[in-house]
């Protein structure tokens, strides 16, 4: 796949490049998204390539803040996030505590990602559910320890994980790369090279999976 981006710059790209999704556990958005990725994906031959980060850590650097915080769309936003949930059929309860920090659920991620990347999806999909669906905070290691429990894992082990310096490095590393990336909220989406901000970009991401997207890009 050869195009140009809006800047002008050349991209060169296998056609079975993988995405790369880019997710907190706080984003009621990147839960949405987490339960049709890999399923659009799939459909056009590809693969993804999920990154556990922090957007807390993003937000400080880039000078932001999350939605919840912002005058105006914090309302709102705690009815879009409801709604669409309910448009998805996903159960979604706002948390008594949201957003929160998710560095030590991250540290999960990674942790079961160097084993096995299926596993770490798993656990990701089963940390949302319990957070978002049943109320459980992330950020409290006695439940993040319940938590690992439901999911099958050994929580023992998992919080020996979550504590270890160089898991600790390799989630600094990973929200590093994300920056340079040009990630600046979740969930974010790159394929071949182009990004893709929000749950609500689904039909673009088909667009271009389908190669209707790159097409027109090289055409302007």
């Amino acid at each position: 796949m050869h195009w140009r981006s809006p800047s002008g710059r050349a991209i060169i790209q296998p056609m079975n490049a993988p995405l790369h999704f880019y997710f907190d556990f706080s984003s009621p958005y990147s839960y949405l998204a987490t339960a049709w990725v890999d399923e659009v994906a799939a459909r056009h031959g590809r693969q993804v390539q999920w990154h556990a980060i922090l957007l807390g850590a993003i937000f400080q650097t880039i000078g932001s803040r999350p939605l919840v915080d912002q005058p105006g769309k914090g309302d709102y936003s705690r009815r879009d996030f409801a709604r669409s949930a309910a448009m998805a059929g996903l159960p979604f309860a706002e948390p008594a505590h949201f957003p929160i920090s998710t560095h030590l659920a991250a540290r999960v991620f990674w942790w079961l990602h160097g084993q096995d990347p299926a596993r770490a999806k798993a656990w990701a999909r089963a940390a949302y559910a319990a957070y978002f669906a049943h109320g459980l905070d992330l950020s409290d290691p006695d439940a993040l320890r319940q938590v690992c429990t439901q999911a099958g894992l050994d929580a023992t082990a998992a919080e020996v994980a979550w504590g270890d310096p160089l898991l600790k490095a390799q989630l600094k590393a990973e929200n590093d790369a994300a920056l340079a990336a040009g990630v600046f909220g979740a969930p974010y989406l790159v394929i071949d090279g182009e990004p893709f901000w929000g749950n609500d970009r689904r039909d673009q991401v088909e667009w271009w999976l389908g190669g209707a997207g790159p097409q027109s890009m090289a055409s302007r």
